[in-house]
């Protein structure tokens, strides 16, 4: 990486103060950003940073004293991923012992009728495209270490559903959630989808699928076949909708409304899924190549200089549907948001498109590079 990166990384992580005082899925965004660039060989120093963050909140027994467990929130089990790199380096009991934790929580989450997730209690019988990611590479890496590939059918089900039900033949996007009751004020009547397409839940969804086909065991070709084929029409359909500065829109197909912009945290989590499928040869070398273009202008345009300190720029600081600012999916809403720096929802996937061009510069053999 240029001094200019390294530097950046170095000042975001010693700067960097919990997201929330609970375990919390924007943690885990920079725990994995911090995986990602350790496990490609960027150094150790961000592997220490993941076991000094674990440290604080697993205690010795593998219990996680601040794991919400009221709203049921697909989003608490990002965070586990982390477990994994000191289970696998040292086989200790206490890192089992949380991952198990995990997928307790998991086999009692409550689910659709069509057997997909909720994403929260609080948000009953909605599929958004963020929990694919939040949940399932977490659901299936337990498959492949501890749970003998009982959950497999499971898994690509829930991929399934969101193809089937979210996914816009004319567009060629999928939309940010779907209610399966139909009963929300967002939610098409018809269809139940939100009507509109956020790049963000785009990027998670990308993520989801180039994750879990990294994860899938050769022995399920099919399977792992099917999500590199998701994978690879998902990564076609958004690449429609690049635009003139090289990025994504906040609202991907909206160039022609006033006031959409180029938002940093979905387009490094395209870059990354991009870059990574490539890698992993899920897609073909020109994705791979479109990747590193999109995390360059990133890196070379989103991060700048305030009173000393880098700063990556021009995130959504959030979005979603519902709740209690009757959040209603208008492509209104998601430009209003707040535009901020330094979110862990940007930085995180940022690290990881960090890792994907490390490893295209410093190439291993595949089989070394989760």
């Amino acid at each position: 990486m240029d001094s200019k990166l390294t530097r950046y990384l170095q000042q975001f992580l010693e700067r960097y103060q919990d997201y929330k005082p609970y375990w919390n899925y924007e943690d885990g965004c920079v725990l994995v950003g911090c995986q990602r660039l350790y496990e490609a060989g960027a150094g150790a120093q961000f592997a220490s940073w993941v076991r000094n963050y674990l440290n604080r909140r697993v205690d010795e027994q593998g219990q996680i004293p601040t794991f919400e467990t009221q709203q049921y929130n697909i989003d608490s089990y990002n965070s586990g991923k982390a477990l994994f790199l000191p289970y696998r380096e040292s086989g200790v009991a206490r890192w089992k012992n949380a991952i198990n934790y995990h997928m307790r929580r998991i086999s009692e989450h409550p689910r659709c009728d069509n057997g997909s997730f909720w994403h929260k209690s609080i948000y009953p019988h909605q599929i958004w495209l963020d929990g694919l990611y939040m949940a399932l590479p977490f659901y299936l890496e337990y498959d492949m270490v501890l749970g003998g590939r009982q959950h497999v059918q499971d898994i690509m089900k829930q991929f399934e559903n969101v193809r089937k039900l979210m996914y816009s033949d004319e567009k060629q996007l999928s939309y940010h959630a779907c209610d399966t009751s139909k009963q929300m004020f967002w939610a098409d009547k018809q269809t139940g989808c939100s009507p509109n397409f956020w790049l963000r839940s785009m990027g998670w969804y990308l993520m989801a699928l180039v994750d879990c086909a990294q994860i899938m065991d050769e022995m399920l070709y099919e399977h792992k076949r099917r999500l590199m084929d998701l994978l690879e029409e998902t990564a076609k359909g958004i690449l429609r909708y690049r635009n003139e500065e090289g990025l994504f829109y906040q609202v991907i197909d909206r160039a022609d409304v006033e006031g959409n912009y180029s938002e940093t945290s979905g387009s490094a989590m395209v870059a990354y899924a991009m870059m990574k499928g490539a890698r992993i040869k899920a897609l073909n070398e020109e994705f791979g190549r479109v990747g590193r273009d999109v995390f360059n202008i990133l890196a070379d345009t989103r991060i700048t200089e305030e009173d000393g300190q880098l700063r990556l720029q021009g995130i959504c600081h959030v979005a979603g549907l519902g709740g209690e600012g009757k959040r209603d999916g208008s492509v209104a809403y998601y430009l209003s948001e707040p535009i901020v720096s330094d979110d862990a929802k940007g930085v995180g996937p940022f690290m990881m498109a960090c890792a994907e061009a490390y490893l295209q510069d410093n190439p291993k053999p595949l089989r070394e590079v989760p």
